[in-house]
C-alpha cells in the first residue's frame, strides 16, 4: 500500500501520523475541518480537504474524492464541543467508506473505551468521560459494519519521536503513556499485518514515563 487517508489530520496525533506515513514514502491525503489553518499540514499531505464531519453530506462528498485504494486512519475527536465529532462524526464516515467500497479501516480511539471503560480512573471518567463513550459508540458501530477494520486505544498521548518501544496489547487493564509519533508507528505495523482485521488492540509506551508537555 502506498497511500493513505488521515481524518483528523491538522493537528494533534493525526498530524503526527500523517507526517510518520509521509517519512515513510507514502502519499498521504489529509482530511480537517480547516486545513488552512494548518501549515504542516499543508506541506505534509499531498492533498488536504475540508470536512466537518459532523455533516453527513459533507463526509459522503468528501470520501466520494477519496483514492479507493488507500489505507483510511481516523483520529478524529473533539472535548466539550457542542456536537461532538467522536461519534456521530465516525457513524457517518463508517457508512461513506461502506457505500464506497474504501479498502481498509483503523480507527484510533482511547483507553478506556469498551470493555476497558472499568478500568478508567474515576479522575479520568470524570475529565473526560464524556468522550470516551462517544467513542465507545463509534467503536460499536464499527464492529457492526462490513468495514475491514481494525481499532487502536492508545493511553495518555505526548510528543516526542518514534521510540520502537510501544507495546500493542489485547489484555483489556492497561495504563501508560505512549508519544504521537509511537502511534502512529505503531498503526503501520497493523495495517501492515493481515492478522489485526476485526481486532481492538491498546498501545503504551513502558520506555516513557514522564508526561511532556
Amino acid at each position: 500500500m502506498n497511500k493513505v487517508v488521515v481524518w483528523g489530520a491538522g493537528s494533534g496525533l493525526g498530524l503526527a501520523i500523517a507526517e510518520y506515513y509521509k517519512s515513510q514514502g507514502l502519499s498521504v491525503y489529509g482530511v480537517s475541518r480547516a486545513p488552512e489553518k494548518s501549515e504542516r499540514a499543508l506541506v505534509v499531505c499531498e492533498e488536504t480537504y475540508a470536512c466537518d464531519a459532523t455533516n453527513k453530506d459533507l463526509v459522503e462528498a468528501t470520501v466520494a474524492k477519496l483514492p479507493k485504494d488507500a489505507w483510511i486512519i481516523s483520529t478524529m475527536g473533539s472535548f466539550k464541543a457542542d456536537t461532538p465529532v467522536d461519534y456521530i462524526g465516525h457513524r457517518y464516515l463508517i457508512d461513506a467508506l461502506e457505500q464506497n467500497s474504501c479498502a481498509r479501516f483503523l480507527l484510533v480511539t482511547s483507553l478506556g473505551c469498551g470493555d476497558s471503560w472499568q478500568y478508567l480512573s474515576e479522575a479520568a471518567k470524570n475529565g473526560f468521560g464524556n468522550a470516551v463513550r462517544e467513542k465507545s459508540l463509534a467503536e460499536a458501530w464499527l464492529q457492526s459494519s462490513k468495514l475491514d477494520y481494525t481499532i487502536l486505544r492508545p493511553g495518555g498521548l505526548i510528543n516526542g519521536s518514534v521510540t520502537q518501544t510501544g507495546m500493542l496489547s489485547q489484555v483489556q487493564e492497561i495504563h501508560g503513556v505512549i508519544h504521537r509519533m509511537e502511534v502512529a508507528r505503531l498503526t503501520h505495523e497493523l495495517l501492515k499485518s493481515d492478522k489485526t482485521s476485526q481486532q481492538i488492540f491498546h498501545c503504551v509506551d513502558p520506555s516513557v514515563s514522564k508526561i511532556k508537555r
